[in-house]
């Protein structure tokens, strides 16, 4: 435990995994969701990135794939900032993945620097010497701006924690946009854009959907799928490590989403000479309908770009989630500025921006 001297000795503990949210020991861990939704309505400007406890709970309960542990600064019995990091369990792992949150009136007392001292402390003790985090930024704010080592996008330079990332040795490597999608109008659009689709794909290519969990046919495929993702999604100057999957982790995957709470829809594209599923895209909500749905992946091979799977994909699943449900009333997804492909769909679909991230990186000394 650390103690910093000022007004109200701050301590730093570790974050208890609770078995439920009901337990005692679970006041630090609900606080840490809280805290992470006040600073998401602080810095992006809206509510769509909202997360329930039991969907974060549910996540950090299976720790079979993902290593995550938390820090949280308290002075006296008020948590007042906290940090998440999370480590892939791949054996050449090379980076530790952090969400740095204080409480946003609490910005400044402090509190960032704990935390950050905590993850670079962890780190090195992992032996690992990359640390990345992401920072979310509202649209239209005046001001200078910052762009990362790709050149596309740009944040603002004088938000505060695009100031303490720079003084603490970070540099932005990538900016991702924020987009959003109205459910609640016409889909005629949508409609037409998935029968040209369908048209120019071809007869190579079969549309296939499902709601979680994988089909056992599809699970071999669907693995193969998200392995790819690692390696062809656009990643910026930063450090991805390579997922390896088979269908015992799609299985897992699908567990640790259903003990979330969540619903998941996946419509994707198989390719009938190879039987490989080309492409994908995955939305999702939690038990609470009539909030944002989340976009996770969504991902086209790179050997079959250029027949619209993209489109397909996208504009196939956004009518089965009409569907299947009709409560939410908008989806939020992220995409790296320099994937100019995936936002043209986006926009030609209807999105429309709502915030920025920027991800940032940090090579530590050894």
């Amino acid at each position: 435990m650390t103690d910093l001297a000022q007004p109200g000795v701050l301590t730093v503990e570790r974050v208890t995994v609770p078995e439920k949210l009901d337990a005692p020991e679970a006041r630090v861990f609900a606080e840490m969701v809280r805290i992470a939704n006040a600073v998401c309505r602080h810095d992006a400007g809206h509510d769509y990135l909202h997360e329930e406890p039991e969907e974060m709970l549910g996540f950090w309960q299976d720790q079979s794939d993902w290593t995550q542990l938390g820090f949280a600064v308290l002075r006296d019995d008020a948590v007042l900032g906290v940090v998440k990091l999370m480590i892939s369990n791949e054996p050449d792992a090379g980076a530790v993945e952090f969400d740095l949150m204080v409480d946003p009136p609490l910005w400044g007392q402090g509190v960032e620097e704990l935390l950050l001292a905590e993850v670079e402390r962890e780190a090195r003790e992992r032996g690992l010497t990359t640390i990345q985090t992401w920072t979310l930024h509202r649209p239209g704010m005046p001001g200078p701006r910052l762009s990362p080592s790709t050149g596309w996008g740009e944040i603002p330079a004088h938000d505060r924690q695009t100031a303490f990332q720079v003084a603490n040795g970070f540099t932005l490597e990538q900016v991702e946009r924020n987009s959003v999608f109205d459910l609640t109008g016409d889909l005629g659009l949508v409609k037409r854009m998935l029968a040209d689709a369908l048209a120019a794909a071809g007869s190579d290519y079969r549309q296939i959907a499902w709601t979680a969990p994988t089909p056992p046919e599809f699970q071999d495929g669907f693995a193969y799928a998200l392995s790819r993702l690692s390696t062809d999604a656009p990643q910026g100057g930063m450090v991805v490590d390579e997922q390896r999957w088979d269908a015992a982790r799609v299985r897992r995957r699908d567990a640790r989403q259903q003990a979330q709470g969540l619903t998941v829809s996946v419509a994707a594209v198989l390719h009938e000479p190879t039987g490989t599923i080309a492409a994908y895209n995955e939305l999702v909500i939690a038990d609470d309908h009539g909030g944002a749905t989340q976009q996770y992946g969504t991902l086209v091979l790179k050997e079959h770009r250029g027949h619209r799977l993209g489109a397909l994909v996208k504009c196939a699943n956004l009518l089965r989630w009409r569907q299947l449900v009709p409560e939410s009333p908008r989806v939020s997804t992220f995409n790296a500025e320099e994937n100019r492909h995936m936002l043209d769909i986006n926009e030609a679909i209807g999105f429309v921006p709502a915030s920025y991230a920027g991800a940032w990186k940090k090579t530590l000394d050894v």
